[in-house]
């Protein structure tokens, strides 16, 4: 059956190259089938969104810093409606803090990582002339656009976004008179979430397929580069999680405008008793989670997957333990379906439950160490080339690490219920989960631009991108840990409230919080680097070769003109797995992966 597909596929990928010169704006851009095109539009979709999110962060970062103070910077962007007399509303540093977080975690992070990288480098790398289904695949692009404008929309109406924070919890999200953004604005992102789910689903759908039915002659599971099998578990994961997160969305529409009391009971508001009677806010918790959890992981391992081919490709050396990193890909796939409930310590969890959840919590850091060392060891007494993409991979691999120690001591549930809904927490997902999955996804803009633009990037642009990014993350993060140990919960409006009754933490909470804004503004300026290179290189950088990083892949082997089908003539067959780097007995230090064996040599599996 895949054979039959993929000779389909090789007959109509060279039917494409000759009709693909007359192609009008329509057909290319709008209608376009293309698994690279899709890509780019994923690409520059969620870039557009990441400067949005950043923008509201900054927003919100000026009123935590300066609480207060008249800043002619939020009136500009919200006008007096929001920030009457320069001041932000409590109601919307409510809303920033939702749409920025809802963007980050889906459209930037899930759409954008696994949206661009997965419809880019699959055909590519597993040697298929496109995706299973283009037309599935471009009905997926297209939902995802949706989706992100009517969420940007819900920015824009009278009384304001969804304000529940991105976690959306009811009773705050279900109640429409709760709040201002519990109205329309509310509504708006649950639609927006599940035109957004309906596109995640058949993207991952079509990834998983594509993988399993369209690969070339030779390229056995076992030869897969890890990019592939990191897209193909994050695909399953989004396959069998998204769907409760929608069911999710669905039981808290109905409790919104049907009537129905799935997450409401006993509630009184403005001294009115509701009719709600028997339904469980605990509910929407474990459906949220039962998704959030594993979804921290669908924007992780394709970032994973990105710097384990490019810290390979840029150390010169076959990855380390190849075998070893597949099986922590699938084992972190797997705990992370068992780990939810670590979100819902102090929610009156049976403490024997919570046990069984610390546990597979921290089994989850087992698989997350087997790849961290297989880095440090792959980049161990390497010939490191130090492109903006090594770096940023590297600097993954710090964030990871980073990240991952704060995870351990929120894993533990004794310790969970003093800092839980602090900002410690907030630091620890946005080190492990934010900083890690951008770097990634910076990492492989810069590995792979050549193959999506034809084009080179400027590397000492991209130099000043990554180090002003590094320190401004870290100068944003790290401090915010100690925000929360001194008690500082999140989602506050204004902390000098504790000024009344501790005065040592409220000295510290309201410099640390200067010093995160300041960096926040300058990480932000930083970003001014990687947008000015992007959009300049696309049109005036200096032409790409074809293979410019002497990388053993397929994608390296496609010409670096832009075509229907990918390679011109047959597909090449596959013979070696794709980590031959430095190998004795060949003259360059790099074998491609359709270069045959020489007579005695033995493939290598590590």
């Amino acid at each position: 059956m895949g054979a039959l597909a993929h000779e389909a596929h090789g007959h109509h990928g060279a039917h494409d190259h000759h009709e693909h010169h007359e192609e009008g704006f329509v057909s290319k851009y709008i209608f376009s089938m293309d698994h690279k095109m899709i890509g780019k539009q994923y690409l520059l979709t969620a870039v557009f969104m990441g400067v949005v999110a950043m923008l509201l962060s900054i927003l919100f970062r000026i009123q935590l810093a300066w609480p207060g103070e008249s800043s002619d910077f939020l009136s500009m962007f919200l006008g007096e409606t929001w920030a009457p007399g320069g001041v932000l509303k409590e109601n919307m540093y409510l809303g920033l803090v939702t749409i920025h977080g809802t963007i980050m975690v889906f459209f930037l992070l899930t759409g954008g990582l696994s949206g661009t990288f997965s419809n880019i480098l699959i055909p590519l790398q597993i040697g298929a002339r496109d995706m299973a289904s283009g037309f599935l695949n471009m009905l997926s692009y297209w939902m995802f656009f949706l989706s992100s404008m009517i969420m940007l929309c819900s920015l824009f109406i009278e009384t304001g976004p969804a304000m529940a924070g991105w976690t959306i919890y009811p009773p705050l999200s279900a109640l429409p008179q709760a709040i201002e953004g519990s109205g329309l604005g509310m509504t708006m992102w649950l639609v927006s979430m599940a035109i957004f789910i309906a596109s995640s689903l058949l993207g991952s759908l079509n990834y998983i397929v594509t993988i399993l039915n369209l690969r070339t002659a030779g390229m056995k599971m076992t030869r897969l580069p890890l990019t592939v099998w990191a897209f193909f578990v994050t695909a399953v994961l989004g396959v069998l999680s998204f769907p409760v997160l929608l069911s999710a969305a669905l039981l808290l529409l109905m409790d919104r405008s049907a009537g129905t009391s799935f997450y409401l009971s006993d509630i009184i508001v403005g001294g009115e008793m509701l009719d709600n009677h028997g339904g469980s806010p605990l509910l929407y918790q474990h459906l949220f989670w039962f998704l959030g959890h594993p979804e921290v992981y669908i924007v992780l391992l394709p970032a994973l997957g990105l710097s384990s081919e490019i810290i390979a490709t840029n150390s010169r050396k076959p990855i380390f333990g190849y075998r070893a990193m597949i099986g922590s890909i699938l084992a972190i796939g797997f705990l992370s379906f068992i780990v939810w409930g670590h979100h819902m310590f102090i929610t009156g969890m049976n403490p024997f439950l919570g046990s069984v959840f610390v546990f597979t919590t921290l089994l989850i850091a087992i698989p997350s160490a087997v790849k961290v060392f297989n880095y440090l060891t792959t980049l161990w007494r390497g010939s490191l080339v130090l492109t903006p993409a090594m770096l940023f991979a590297i600097g993954l691999v710090s964030t990871f690490i980073t990240g991952g120690v704060t995870g351990i001591i929120l894993a533990d549930s004794a310790l969970d219920i003093a800092i839980h809904d602090t900002y410690f927490v907030v630091a620890h997902f946005h080190i492990v989960m934010g900083m890690s999955a951008v770097f990634g996804m910076f990492a492989g803009v810069y590995h792979w631009f050549p193959k999506m633009y034809g084009r080179m990037l400027n590397t000492r642009l991209g130099y000043a991108h990554f180090w002003i990014t590094i320190v401004g993350a870290y100068g944003v993060f790290f401090p915010m840990h100690f925000v929360g140990l001194a008690g500082a919960p999140r989602r506050y409006y204004d902390y000098s409230v504790y000024g009344e009754f501790d005065t040592n933490s409220y000295e510290m909470i309201m410099d640390l919080n200067v010093i995160v804004t300041v960096f926040a503004i300058i990480a932000a300026i930083g970003q001014g680097f990687f947008l000015f290179n992007f959009f300049y290189s696309i049109f005036r950088g200096p032409k790409a070769v074809q293979n410019p990083w002497k990388s053993n892949t397929l994608e390296w082997t496609t010409p670096v003109e832009h075509m229907h089908g990918n390679w011109p003539g047959a597909i090449p067959e596959v013979h070696r797995w794709p980590y031959d780097y430095s190998k004795p007995g060949y003259e360059e230090d790099f074998v491609p992966q359709d270069v045959p064996l020489k007579e005695g040599e033995e493939e290598e599996t590590h």
